[in-house]
């Protein structure tokens, strides 16, 4: 009480849509660590499109045809509302990273160029999660690394050392 932190607890979406009349246009950063939706289900959190808050939130708002989505499609159908809610926090000189690997890359870009405008991607950052080759990959051939997507909010977003706009 009285730090000025607050601690969350419960689905992200409405979460977040708890906590937008209270901050929106206001965040100057966002990071987020969605699920890479790699369908492991054994990890410290759910990274399955398929968990049971997902499969009833899909069929409360997209309906039947959930049933048949691939399994892109219900990442997509989880991630547009999130980050349009997420968008609406930042200031308009703020800046999004959303972290993501192989799985999404192609969908996640596509989705962030939609909510955020494709103008305003400012750059996708490649950090090498490992030294050593994945030896579960038979054909030799190992990826030791992630991305990182930048997007701001309006085009006004400067970093340190920056003399024009993005």
């Amino acid at each position: 009480p009285g730090s000025g932190n607050l601690l969350v607890e419960g689905d992200n979406l409405l979460a977040l849509k708890a906590l937008l009349p209270y901050y929106a246009g206001q965040v100057k950063c966002i990071y987020i660590d969605p699920p890479y939706n790699t369908g492991n289900e054994k990890w410290v959190y759910n990274d399955a499109v398929n968990s049971p808050e997902i499969r009833m939130w899909l069929g409360d708002v997209v309906g039947g045809e959930a049933e048949d989505l691939s399994r892109h499609d219900k990442w997509l159908c989880m991630m547009y509302p999130r980050l349009s809610l997420l968008k609406e926090f930042l200031k308009d000189d703020g800046v999004i990273f959303v972290s993501i690997d192989d799985n999404e890359l192609h969908n996640l870009r596509s989705i962030m160029d939609e909510v955020f405008s494709a103008r305003n991607w400012v750059c996708t950052l490649i950090w090498k999660r490992r030294q050593t080759p994945d030896s579960r990959n038979l054909n030799g051939v190992s990826a030791d690394h992630e991305y990182l997507l930048c997007y701001s909010q309006s085009g006004q977003a400067r970093f340190k050392g920056q003399q024009k706009d993005l």
